[in-house]
Formats: C-alpha cells, sequence, structure tokens
C-alpha cells in the first residue's frame, strides 16, 4: 500500500504561485506519480506526471510553461510548482502513484485533494 498526503494548497490572485508537495510513504514500488485537478462541475483532468526512475516529466497542455513537476527521491516527495496562475485553475489537485508503465492512465493510489482557488 502507498498513502500520498497533499499539502500547499491555498488562495492565491490571479499571476500568483503555490508549490504543492505529495508526500508519499509505503513500501510498494511505484513508476510514476501524477497530479490531477477537479474543477466544480466538471470532470477529473490531467495536469502533469514524472518517472520515479528517470527525469522524464508531462505536463498538460493548458499547464506548460506554467506549471512544473518534479521530485525529491530522498523525500519520497513529489511537487507541482505552478506560476502565473489563472481563475481556471481553480480545482481540488490530487496527487496519485501508478505502478504501470509510462503510458498506462491507471492509478492506484490517490491522495485526499488540496484546493487551490485563484482569485481575479
Amino acid at each position: 500500500q502507498v498513502q500520498l498526503v497533499e499539502s500547499g494548497g491555498g488562495l492565491v490572485p490571479a499571476g500568483g504561485s503555490l508549490r504543492l508537495s505529495c508526500a508519499a510513504s509505503g513500501r510498494t514500488f511505484i513508476s510514476k506519480t501524477g497530479w490531477f485537478r477537479q474543477a466544480p462541475g466538471k470532470e477529473r483532468e490531467f495536469v502533469a506526471v514524472i518517472s520515479s526512475s528517470t527525469s522524464i516529466t508531462a505536463h498538460a497542455d493548458s499547464v506548460k510553461g506554467r506549471f512544473t513537476i518534479s521530485r525529491d527521491n530522498a523525500k519520497n516527495t513529489v511537487y507541482l510548482q505552478m506560476n502565473s496562475l489563472k481563475p481556471e485553475d481553480t480545482a481540488i489537485y490530487y496527487c496519485a502513484a501508478s505502478q504501470r508503465s509510462w503510458g498506462s492512465p491507471e492509478y492506484a493510489y490517490w491522495g485526499q485533494g488540496t484546493q487551490v482557488t485563484v482569485s481575479s
């Protein structure tokens, strides 16, 4: 089993920045960790993903150039640096971990989420 705990959400004005953290615990091998978000009335969407063993990352087109995913393996923590935030970035942000291959959409482990609100 893997436990994921997100932190770092909050209220920020448009153009501001936040850094989300996802701390993982457990002994299960994880191949990749992703960030997802869900806005009110909308479906959950992919934001970014990072491989556990390489430096490979991927970001959704909607956040490219503004958000950056990174990891600190010594701390078992994955980060999402969010800059130039827009009101449309308002959502609950979830961290998720997967044991599947890079291209698989399956994530077995999910955190509880952290609220990000961007005011206009």
